[in-house]
């Protein structure tokens, strides 16, 4: 056995050459230990978004994301339809005091607020709500679509 530790952040050459090797054990890890379906949801399936009336995907998606909190609030916490109407939801998770910024060193997304939507056949499963900021990523909260719990998407999400 041999066991080697490469840098992650930055990526090292090592880390950059063994990336996919690693993410497949990873993915049969999951899907022995964990009963992680093979469609999980991959990188390519999640979207960042800012939060931003002014972003087309936003604006797009706006409907379909307020729609899943509300069955995720009402499922998983009980709430009444009330409580996560669509004025709730822009008033916990779009209205932010954070600006958008694009620094000419940071990241090339920004930082300020997003939703990070995971997609699956062309809907939303989850929204990530994150803050990225120059030193770190705070997740704000995480809402997914209760049919999908057996994803595991909050643990995803937290390791992602």
């Amino acid at each position: 056995l041999k066991v080697r530790v490469v840098r992650s952040s930055p990526p090292s050459s090592q880390f950059k050459a063994t990336f996919q090797e690693s993410y497949q054990v990873y993915k049969r890890y999951q899907m022995v230990v964990h009963k992680d379906p093979p469609d999980k949801p991959t990188i390519s399936q999640v979207r960042l978004v800012p939060v931003s009336f002014e972003d087309p995907q936003f604006k797009s998606s706006f409907n379909q994301s307020a729609s899943l909190f509300a069955k995720y609030q009402m499922s998983v916490h009980k709430d009444t339809p009330s409580d996560c109407g669509e004025n709730e939801f822009t008033r916990f998770l779009c209205d932010s005091p954070l600006e958008a910024e694009h620094a000419p060193n940071g990241p090339e997304c920004g930082y300020g607020s997003f939703h990070q939507q995971y997609w699956l056949d062309g809907k939303i499963i989850a929204v990530g709500v994150i803050d990225i900021l120059p030193y770190c990523v705070s997740s704000v909260y995480l809402y997914y679509d209760p049919d999908f719990s057996f994803l595991s998407l909050g643990v995803y999400s937290a390791l992602r």
